[in-house]
């Protein structure tokens, strides 16, 4: 089964960790993190790609959960019989399974982290936000906030101290959890061996740990 992955910039890295881990025949390709601040042009660039590599696999996974776009999304893609999307409303969720929503419930005012979002925090939240330029503004935006919750996803990509220093320039507390990828990888394969067993595609065996 030949498969190809439209993802957002951000989960790049793990959805080829995954890929590879489960011995997919896959290939990949992105749409620019920057959306994230523009969720309104998510569905439209996924659709842009999809145009051209709609026809190319047997299944095309969606790099995305919902992420913002209120619905259309999906709406895009159910008009594929061979497109799925991670299920869930955003990669926090998806990353932080039962961890996030415990501490989601504990603390609302939350601002979260993932290891790409750690490592691109000045870039992407404080220059994009325009607070490299109008710092009075922080307090402004993050009034209702109260900690910075850095989700940790890999050990070779420890972004401890950027998130650290995230918190530090947000004045929030700060914590962190080490999430890895299972909750994301369970719910890829769930939706690739549904996928594999209604359509008649036999997967490869991925290797566990030892092979």
């Amino acid at each position: 089964m030949k498969i190809g992955i439209i993802a957002c910039g951000a989960i790049v890295r793990e959805m080829i960790a995954v890929a590879q881990r489960q011995a997919w025949d896959f290939e990949l390709t992105a749409v620019p993190a920057q959306l994230h601040n523009l969720p309104q042009r998510i569905a439209p660039a996924v659709a842009t790609l999809l145009d051209t590599w709609a026809a190319r696999f047997d299944l095309i996974l969606v790099g995305y959960a919902d992420c913002g776009t209120g619905g259309a999304l999906d709406a895009l893609l159910a008009r594929y019989n061979h497109v799925i999307r991670i299920p869930g409303p955003h990669c926090y969720e998806f990353y932080g399974g039962d961890a996030f929503e415990r501490h989601n419930s504990a603390h609302l005012g939350t601002f979260y982290l993932t290891d790409f979002l750690a490592r691109h925090f000045d870039g992407l939240v404080w220059k994009g936000l325009g607070l490299d330029r109008h710092p009075e503004l922080r307090d402004a935006y993050f009034a209702n906030y109260t900690h910075v919750l850095y989700l940790q996803q890999s050990d070779d990509a420890d972004e401890t101290a950027r998130a650290q220093a995230a918190a530090q320039k947000l004045d929030l507390e700060y914590a962190h959890v080490d999430t890895g990828l299972d909750v994301l990888e369970a719910r890829l394969v769930a939706a690739v061996t549904t996928f594999a067993q209604r359509n008649g595609f036999a997967l490869p065996h991925a290797p566990q740990d030892g092979d």
